[in-house]
Order: C-alpha cells, then sequence, then structure tokens
C-alpha cells in the first residue's frame, strides 16, 4: 500500500496539474477570465495561507491521532481515486464561471492548483520531516474522506 507521503504527492500533483489545466483552458477560451487579476492574486495568496497553517493543523492532528499498525502491515484505506479530481476541477471552474464570472472560474482553478501544490509539497514535507525525527511511516486507514479529513495509521519502519 502506498505511504502517506506518496499519496500526498501524487494526489496533490494530479489536483495542481489539472487546476494548471483548466486556467490554461480558460485564458485560450474565455479573454474575460483574466479581469481583476490583483484580486485573483490577492485570493490565491489567501487560499495559500489557508493551506499552509489549516493544512499543518490537520495534518498534524491526523498524525498524533494515528493509530498502531502491525510492523510491515502498511495502510488499508482507500486512497483518493486519482479519476476524480479532474470532475471536481472542472465542475467548481465550470460553475463559478457560469454562475458568477469566468475570472471567479479562474480563482477556482487556481485555487484548485494552489491547494494541489500545498498538498504536494507543503504537507507532504511536514509528513516527511515528522517520519525523519519519529520513525513512523504514516499511510491512510479506512474512515479518510476527501472532504472530512484523512485518518491515518503507522508503522515503524
Amino acid at each position: 500500500m502506498p505511504t502517506y507521503r506518496w499519496r500526498l504527492r501524487v494526489e496533490g500533483g494530479v489536483l495542481a496539474g489539472c487546476g494548471l489545466l483548466a486556467a490554461d483552458l480558460l485564458v485560450a477560451i474565455e479573454p474575460s477570465s483574466t479581469r481583476n487579476r490583483w484580486s485573483t492574486l490577492a485570493q490565491e495568496a489567501v487560499v495559500l495561507v489557508v493551506m499552509a497553517v489549516a493544512g499543518r493543523v490537520a495534518t498534524r492532528r491526523a498524525m498524533a491521532e494515528a493509530v498502531d499498525l502491525e510492523p510491515g502491515a502498511g495502510g488499508t484505506g482507500q486512497p483518493t481515486a486519482l479519476w476524480k479530481l479532474p470532475p471536481i476541477v472542472a465542475v467548481l471552474t465550470l460553475g463559478f464561471g457560469e454562475l458568477v464570472s469566468w475570472d471567479t472560474g479562474m480563482r477556482a482553478a487556481l485555487g484548485c492548483a494552489v491547494v494541489g501544490l500545498a498538498q504536494a509539497i507543503l504537507i507532504e514535507r511536514l509528513v516527511a520531516t515528522d517520519e525523519a525525527r519519529s520513525g513512523w511511516r504514516y499511510y491512510r486507514v479506512p474512515g479518510s474522506r476527501i472532504l472530512r479529513g484523512t485518518r491515518l495509521g503507522r508503522a515503524r519502519h
């Protein structure tokens, strides 16, 4: 079973890639998506700060509450299916674009990219640091949900 760090890198990378692709397509298809650039930049900076703070708190909590696994057992939790990420990005981007404005759709797409990059880089490094310090290896366990948070198990490595 893949480690939690591996899943953070892969899922975060796919989410970031989907967000950047959606933003690129918006620029090519809808000129109004690039309006209010400073507002977009400021809002994405807020998303990054929230991920840096709330993401760290949630990850530290999940690691502190991790259940002990049998040595070498790994996790049994289902990872987020990668095929779910592109539709999520598409629905957010198109939904906000159609319902509010295309520059809001751009913010949704870029927000997905920021969240994915934060997951793949900031959160992954937090877990890596804890693993190196503690000697534990973390895995997702049953009960993890895309919107409700991650439950972790841990095993010595």
